[in-house]
């Protein structure tokens, strides 16, 4: 069930416009840019401006770990051949911080300060004056922790300099034909598990398999939140907590689709498989860090 853009849709040939010819004059002031690119919404459009406004001057740099599924490295790369923009891979090693592994409430913050110690001495080595990344105007106020690792490492936010929406940036990139416009929300597979849970690769790459298992039977908005039994517990339970778009959920629920789903995701390593009722909503796991304010 794509996302419908059309929905509080911008005026492409005003408001809408005139920040997409500020985006680009913000990167011309920039004068070369180094994109944090991850292949979701933001960064495609960002990288595909800025591609377009600096040519060889501007390069998109994504991060490879175990967070990030093999899909959508694939498709991000995909993206950047499709449309001409040049992407380059570098290793990223959050898995070696012990603060990460702990999975506090402001992991992104360890996650970002990574990716922004590769990218900092490319950009010197190689040139770039600025290291822009995807944050937007619709992200204030919203619980970014990586937006500190940001700032310490200087790193621009041109679409939020220029003002631009998520619902605009989806508008904008339908636009300009690309296939991210109705993409839906990602985040890291590591914000699939509980704050205070330990992350570790084999639990990423269970929930990797357990949201291909959903996505191959054709559900668009899609979360397998991890769960594990109490440390020290006879036999310690994994299991999945199925988030999807509520819409969605007669589908599930219809002839033998959540008896095979479910049997598909048991293989994976879940003892057990549910369905959150309430459907996916973004940012479900920082509801428990609104309830402890």
């Amino acid at each position: 069930m794509p996302l419908d853009i059309t929905a509080g849709k911008c005026d492409y040939n005003g408001v809408t416009t005139s920040k997409l010819e500020l985006l680009r004059r913000t990167l011309q002031g920039y004068g070369s840019c180094l994109v944090a690119y991850s292949g979701g919404v933001d960064s495609v459009l960002l990288a595909r401006v800025a591609h377009e406004t600096l040519g060889a001057r501007a390069l998109a740099v994504i991060a490879d770990s175990a967070s990030l599924p093999r899909r959508e490295l694939q498709e991000a790369l995909d993206l950047g051949v499709q449309f001409g923009f040049p992407v380059r891979v570098v290793k990223t090693a959050e898995f070696d911080n012990p603060s990460y592994l702990a999975n506090p409430s402001n992991r992104c913050y360890f996650c970002k300060h990574e990716l922004f110690e590769h990218l900092t001495p490319i950009a010197r080595a190689e040139g770039f004056a600025v290291i822009a990344y995807g944050e937007n105007a619709s992200d204030a106020g919203d619980f970014r922790p990586g937006s500190k690792a940001a700032a310490e490492f200087a790193v621009r936010a041109p679409l939020k300099e220029a003002g631009l929406t998520k619902a605009e940036i989806r508008e904008i990139s339908a636009q300009l034909g690309l296939p991210t416009a109705d993409k839906p929300q990602m985040a890291c597979l590591s914000s699939r598990i509980p704050y205070g849970e330990a992350v570790s690769p084999e639990k990423l790459a269970m929930i990797e398999a357990a949201e291909n298992i959903l996505r191959d039977a054709g559900f668009y908005e899609v979360r397998v939140r991890h769960h594990e039994g109490a440390a020290g517990a006879i036999t310690p339970a994994k299991l999945a907590r199925i988030e999807i778009a509520v819409a969605e959920i007669p589908k599930l629920l219809a002839g033998d689709t959540l008896a095979r789903i479910s049997a598909a995701i048991a293989k994976v390593g879940y003892q057990h498989v549910t369905l959150d009722l309430q459907g996916y909503r973004r940012g479900s796991v920082n509801e428990v860090l609104a309830k402890l304010t």
